[in-house]
C-alpha cells in the first residue's frame, strides 16, 4: 500500500493494513514541510520459531508504533525513528513488513523454554 507523500495533509489520514496475521491501524499526518508522522497500533499474531528447541509457536503482537517519515535525506543522526521515502511515496507495506521482521529476527523463546532453568543440549 503506497500513499503519495504530497497527498498527506495536516488533517490525520487513517491507514489500515494487514500482513502475515498482523494489522497496522493508525493515522498519517503532516508534521512539517518534508515530514509526516505515523501514529499507529500493531496487533495480531506472528508465527515464530523458538531459538532454543526449534518448536513453532504463535506470538501475540500488541505494540504502539510512532515514526517520522521524510521525503528528503534526514540530517538528524540522533533520531532513529525516521524512515526516508525519497521516491515521494510512503510504502505502508514496507513499514509493516520491517516491523514483523524485527520480531522474527530477535531471539525468540517459546513459553516452555523461557520458563526453564535446565541446561539444554542436543546431541546429533
Amino acid at each position: 500500500m503506497k500513499i503519495v507523500f504530497d497527498k498527506i495533509g495536516s488533517t490525520a489520514k487513517p491507514v489500515e493494513l494487514s500482513l502475515e496475521g498482523v494489522t497496522l491501524e493508525g493515522t498519517l499526518k503532516k508534521s512539517g514541510y518534508h515530514q509526516v508522522t505515523l501514529d499507529a497500533h500493531m496487533s495480531g499474531s506472528i508465527e515464530l520459531d523458538c531459538d532454543r528447541c526449534g518448536d513453532t509457536y504463535n506470538y501475540d503482537v500488541d505494540n504502539k508504533l510512532q515514526l517520522r517519515l521524510s521525503d528528503i535525506v534526514s540530517e538528524d543522526k540522533d533520531d532513529l525513528d525516521i524512515i526516508e521515502f525519497l521516491d515521494g511515496e510512503i510504502d505502508i507495506s514496507y513499514i509493516l513488513q520491517s516491523e514483523i521482521n524485527t520480531f522474527k529476527n530477535a531471539y525468540n523463546y517459546c513459553d516452555k523454554c523461557n520458563n526453564s532453568d535446565e541446561d539444554f543440549e542436543v546431541e546429533y
